[in-house]
């Protein structure tokens, strides 16, 4: 079952319109209340996700978890909200880690109170409070910063270079990746991988010569810098590459963060 709330409007939203809600695995014909009958079997905890912190991205992580439920014979059990993306940016820019962890943590407690057990933000800038956001949440947070060092470390990477806008990739991630080198990427390089990715989260897709440019600069560092993989840290980057087109050593941020959620699902 999924319900989608509204940061903007601050009100239950339904699904909308029978066209669109008929596509979902599990949803009949509204009721003569009003209302939806729902046909499901939901297996493990809800989800509250924080939506609408790039858009493409959202769509990527929704798409990929109801694909991951369709292998368990299961439908997502799921509780979204939307939030304001240009307050965030703003708050994190500022360095108002406290501001913003305030306001991210109302959204939690607005998912919690729609039956959340888990919630999860699908973007990396946010994450830039996730300590003092930890202390508010009143449910778990799957981190996805600590998902992206934890499969370093099991990849045994000393060496990496992020992608992803100007603040993650010159502040190596907020900080958050102790223990491994990161190298940084020329300013020309940085330029166009934060100028591609703000295009990503403006207009909700790449074009093929932005993936090629960047495919370019990944080898380029991987070979000058003798780098060991690339992390893709930023979710909107999935918008662009995926298993079957990234042919060069790399993580893959936004799957690592999904795998982690469904493990936080499904856990005993």
């Amino acid at each position: 079952m999924v319900m989608i709330f509204s940061d903007m409007q601050g009100k239950y939203s339904g699904w909308g319109r029978a066209g669109w809600a008929s596509r979902i695995e599990g949803l009949s014909a509204p009721t003569q209340s009003g209302g939806w009958s729902v046909k499901e079997r939901t297996d493990g905890r809800c989800l509250g996700l924080i939506a609408g912190l790039g858009v493409g991205a959202t769509i990527h992580y929704y798409q990929e978890l109801v694909k991951e439920h369709a292998t368990r014979g299961c439908v997502p059990n799921l509780v979204m909200v939307h939030a304001d993306v240009t307050r965030v940016l703003r708050d994190a820019a500022a360095g108002d880690t406290h501001g913003l962890a305030e306001y991210l943590s109302g959204l939690i407690e607005r998912l919690h109170r729609a039956g959340a057990d888990v919630v999860a933000i699908p973007a990396i800038t946010p994450h830039i409070c996730v300590a003092e956001l930890m202390k508010l949440s009143p449910i778990p947070l799957v981190n996805l910063p600590e998902e992206i060092l934890r499969e370093i470390g099991v990849r045994k990477l000393e060496r990496v270079v992020l992608f992803g806008t100007r603040m993650t990739m010159e502040s190596d991630m907020f900080g958050q990746l102790g223990g491994v080198e990161v190298v940084k990427a020329t300013e020309e390089e940085i330029d166009f991988i934060h100028e591609t990715y703000v295009d990503l989260v403006r207009i909700g897709h790449g074009t093929d010569a932005q993936f090629q440019e960047l495919r370019r600069i990944a080898h380029r560092l991987c070979e000058r810098e003798d780098v060991q993989a690339i992390v893709l840290a930023g979710t909107e980057l999935s918008l662009l590459f995926n298993e079957s087109n990234t042919d060069f050593p790399h993580i893959d941020g936004a799957r690592v963060h999904i795998q982690a959620i469904l493990r936080e699902l499904f856990s005993a």
